[in-house]
């Protein structure tokens, strides 16, 4: 392999557009704290922080997952032969410390959140994949508490919480949804997700319930204040995306899980929609 097309192998680790996404959540997390432009520097290190162990727990998982994903991803940058395994070990090594460096200069309870989540992104793969829904609770965890990551950062942490709640919940259905669509892999390796301990559809049930409280959630934070009306416009077609892909799931995992991250970027963009126009 070349040099291009290890570079390339590198960036794909990261999965560019989940690591992209975990920063605007921070963000955001920060935006509606109300401090992502008077706090911008810390702001910027919340995000770059995120960006890189992000990146990292991505590299770290796919270096764990090397022989599941022979069988599950074949394309992936280390069963294609684009990365090698210790190469991939290494990178992920440079950008978690790179993610230490940057979570440093933040305040204390955004170092200790950003401390929890560096742990939980290394034992993901190692001890909590394997075990039912607490691998899919963990991820779950993680993608919620960039809110809380981006608005402790610029110190008030409480704003981010609701949203943190809802992104959690939301989370975990699309993690019950992708290890659906992994039993093969999953089965072969040993894993004992929580599809293959329960049965898919009763995995995908409990997805789905959970994301109808998600869904009956998403108008608190109108009814709290900490939106504006605008946001209920915008959020409603998120709910939607969101219920029609727990129903498309039980008979198309892939199609399920794709409407899911749609509406979840929706939901995003209610958040965003719904600061701005706060009374």
């Amino acid at each position: 392999m070349g040099l291009a097309a290890t570079a390339r192998g590198l960036l794909e680790l990261t999965r560019p557009v989940n690591t992209v996404a975990a920063g605007a959540l921070t963000f955001i997390g920060a935006f509606v704290a109300g401090g992502a432009f008077d706090e911008s520097a810390a702001t910027a290190a919340a995000v770059g922080a995120t960006w890189l162990a992000t990146g990292a727990g991505m590299a770290i998982n796919d270096y764990f997952d090397r022989e599941i994903d022979a069988i599950n991803a074949p394309e992936r940058p280390i069963p294609r032969g684009a990365v090698s395994p210790r190469g991939a070990l290494a990178f992920s090594v440079a950008l978690f410390v790179g993610a230490i460096v940057l979570a440093a200069l933040l305040p204390l309870l955004a170092l200790a959140i950003a401390a929890v989540n560096l742990v939980g992104l290394v034992t993901y793969t190692t001890y909590f994949k394997g075990l039912p829904g607490a691998g899919n609770a963990l991820v779950a965890y993680l993608v919620g508490s960039t809110f809380l990551f981006g608005a402790a950062a610029v110190g008030d942490p409480l704003a981010g919480g609701v949203l943190a709640v809802l992104a959690a919940l939301s989370t975990f259905t699309r993690e019950v949804i992708k290890d659906v669509e992994d039993v093969a892999g999953d089965r072969e390796e040993g894993l004992n997700t929580l599809p293959i301990a329960i049965g898919s559809r009763r995995a995908l049930g409990l997805g789905a319930v959970l994301l109808v409280v998600a869904v009956a959630a998403s108008p608190v934070p109108y009814y709290l204040g900490t939106f504006g009306v605008w946001y209920l416009v915008v959020v409603v077609p998120a709910d939607a995306l969101m219920l029609v892909a727990a129903y498309r799931s039980f008979e198309d995992p892939t199609a399920g899980q794709q409407l899911l991250k749609a509406g979840t970027f929706v939901a995003a963009a209610a958040f965003v929609v719904g600061r701005l126009t706060v009374a």
